[in-house]
């Protein structure tokens, strides 16, 4: 009875739009082209950063490293005495800093602004003045956190390093300007701060040399990265570079040598005013394409595989082109002669007369 009575209730159909009519979509936005992975090894002992500041020259080789790909690790490497030194525009800077603040101790000299500390922002109107107050003040209370910080452990030891870390990183960017360096001009806090990993190897000849060959050879085996960026002039790292080019990797190398062994080894080579100037980044889309183009011939190269071809030679069969000639030695051998068919000179040598009944010239079908 009630059958008649069913209530229908309309849905609009579901429209499907596709993926490809949405405006500005596209697949490739959703699975980008991974970018290639880039590796920079520094040999300090050979390139340290001599004519340029160490936390300026690393940001420049990072961002010229980052023209190339995607950089994923970065390794600096030397000695003790590689740290311990200092440039001679250091050391000339040194002298006319302590020469300028005994001028203005005697008043001599007035600073046009005053010293501003990078702490708690007190203005000094010499500079020995502001390094003194800096060290008996902020350089003790630092010294202090370190030792509460060092002293705890478990949860205690991460509340506290989340309570001093804005702290201790503002007194270091202050240091870095009021305070000398007691062991050479900072170049490892320096290359740290830019992002390096450096490490420190031992005072035996060429132990930076061995370790970053080492290392760079295990990057290579891991497959962790495609483009190898090395920062030194010295021709023994030739070997470690034509096997990166062996096993298809890409090469740049960074250094002041024009004739050196590993520029001409080297896919790209650039030297450090290059790399301060931002050539390698306006040149890194000609260089990319270079490099595409080498990847595209390398996968069109035939190369033979004795394995591979002989089962496509199984899959198609094999030809056997011997000739049986049994049947022409018997009529040979029982006094009957072959007759053999005779083309004339004045015709072609694939043209047969019809008149010699040797066989009709229609091609078959």
């Amino acid at each position: 009875m009630f059958s008649r009575f069913v209530l229908r209730i309309w849905k609009p159909k579901t429209q499907f739009t596709s993926l490809n009519s949405i405006k500005g979509f596209s697949f490739s936005s959703i699975n980008p082209k991974p970018k290639i992975r880039v590796g920079v090894w520094w040999d300090l002992d050979n390139k340290p950063p001599a004519s340029f500041p160490p936390y300026d020259a690393a940001v420049k080789l990072r961002t010229a490293a980052s023209s190339f790909g995607s950089v994923k690790l970065m390794m600096a490497y030397a000695n003790r005495h590689a740290f311990s030194y200092v440039p001679l525009e250091v050391r000339e800077q040194r002298k006319d800093r302590k020469l300028l603040n005994q001028l203005e101790n005697k008043g001599l000299v007035k600073p046009p602004e005053p010293y501003f500390c990078g702490v708690c922002d007190r203005r000094f109107y010499t500079n020995e003045k502001l390094i003194n107050h800096f060290k008996q003040i902020h350089e003790t209370e630092n010294q202090k956190r370190m030792r509460q910080i060092e002293s705890s452990k478990g949860h205690q030891r991460v509340r506290l390093v989340a309570k001093y870390s804005m702290k201790i990183e503002k007194y270091k960017r202050a240091a870095r300007n009021i305070l000398t360096p007691k062991e050479g001009y900072g170049l490892a806090d320096e290359l740290k701060r830019a992002g390096f990993w450096v490490k420190m190897v031992s005072d035996k000849p060429e132990a930076a040399d061995k370790a970053l060959k080492e290392h760079l050879v295990d990057m290579m085996d891991k497959r962790e990265v495609e483009c190898v960026v090395l920062v030194s002039d010295d021709s023994d790292y030739a070997g470690i570079l034509w096997e990166a080019k062996e096993r298809c990797l890409r090469t740049v190398v960074i250094g002041d040598s024009n004739e050196g062994a590993l520029k001409r080894v080297a896919d790209v080579a650039y030297s450090w005013k290059e790399v301060v100037m931002g050539k390698a980044k306006k040149e890194v889309e000609k260089v990319v394409g270079k490099w595409n183009d080498r990847d595209v011939l390398k996968k069109l190269e035939w190369s033979y595989d004795p394995a591979l071809e002989k089962e496509r030679g199984g899959s198609c069969g094999v030809w056997d082109y011997e000739f049986d000639c049994d049947d022409d030695d018997d009529e040979i051998a029982n006094g009957r002669e072959v007759e053999s068919v005779e083309i004339g000179d004045g015709g072609d040598w694939w043209k047969i007369d019809n008149e010699d009944s040797v066989g009709s010239s229609r091609p078959c079908r």
